[in-house]
């Protein structure tokens, strides 16, 4: 296969993979919260903890919004800020008690739908789901 194709496919499939995480997440965030911020709380879900520009670069957000958005999320008590002990300028990021609890019940939803999906998958194909999610995560998205 040449580049060319291989590379198009993969615009289809991070298309799909759009499509489908909205399909899985839709409706799953707390009122309380915008759209950018379950965001924040479901990247600090999977990579806690994490600095303001990690955020930043990950969201593809500028540093003063990140940092009006982190703001607000520790206002409502969702997020934690930690000091690093040898340099007190640098600051971490980490989900609360209570965002943690918010982000399992969003998770529980999302396995929900999931399930959904694959209920008629074979036990071959969620095999090979699984091998085919290992290569992209080692291969293509590390």
């Amino acid at each position: 296969m040449d580049k060319k194709t291989l590379f198009n496919k993969l615009v289809a499939f991070t298309t799909s993979v759009h499509r489908v995480t909205y399909e899985l997440t839709k409706d799953v965030k707390s009122d309380s919260i915008s759209q950018i911020q379950y965001h924040i709380l479901e990247y600090l879900a999977v990579s806690q903890p994490v600095t303001p520009s990690e955020i930043s670069d990950c969201q593809n957000m500028s540093m003063p919004n990140t940092s009006r958005e982190l703001r607000k999320l520790h206002e409502k008590g969702l997020i934690e800020k930690i000091h690093d002990t040898d340099d007190r300028r640098k600051q971490y990021i980490r989900l609360s008690i209570v965002g943690e609890t918010m982000m399992k019940e969003a998770f529980a939803s999302i396995e929900t739908r999931f399930l959904h999906r694959i209920q008629n998958a074979s036990k071959k194909d969620l095999e090979e789901i699984e091998l085919a999610l290992d290569i992209l995560q080692t291969k293509l998205f590390y």
